[in-house]
């Protein structure tokens, strides 16, 4: 089990890497938008990598290259709320193909995914983190390097737990 600690370090087995968190801290998310990084415990259902960017990525999860049309719906009047989209697209989305390095690399969590709630939040990923370890939205950032390491050592059934 991965464990996220208000701290802001994660912890795997002997690896223990600093992280970013949302700006509002852990606790029970509220809403889309609310920069809260959701408590609780997850499951990582997908990567998304930038072959371009990285290669020969080791992992035992189901790994998807991102491709320049792929963004990730946040619009919360949408059927396809907190789902990966083709691009381009009138609803309110993230890109996932981006200039800066934050999503070369991305886990998704299953948070608000089974049901998917409306306004709930979404998009909440595991990616690079920013200079400095800024604040997120609400996602886990970590350096490219220990993501890397990270993503090689899970397995499909590794959990989360955010606290």
């Amino acid at each position: 089990m991965i464990i996220v600690k208000k701290s802001g370090y994660l912890k795997y087995k002997n690896l223990k890497f600093r992280c970013a968190l949302g700006k509002a801290g852990i606790k029970k998310k509220e809403r889309e938008g609310d920069n809260v990084t959701p408590k609780g415990t997850f499951k990582i259902t997908k990567i998304y990598y930038r072959h371009d960017k990285i290669k020969n990525i080791k992992t035992l999860i189901k790994k998807i290259k991102i491709k320049k049309n792929m963004g990730w719906c946040d619009d919360s009047t949408s059927s396809f709320y907190n789902r990966q989209i083709k691009l381009p697209s009138q609803l309110s989305h993230e890109r996932l193909y981006r200039n800066d390095n934050l999503y070369d690399l991305i886990l998704v969590l299953n948070y608000n995914t089974n049901p998917i709630i409306k306004n709930k939040g979404s998009a909440i990923f595991i990616h690079i983190a920013k200079k400095y370890y800024r604040k997120t939205k609400g996602c886990i950032a970590l350096s490219k390097e220990n993501l890397i390491e990270l993503v090689s050592k899970i397995k499909k059934k590794t959990k989360i737990k955010i606290n």
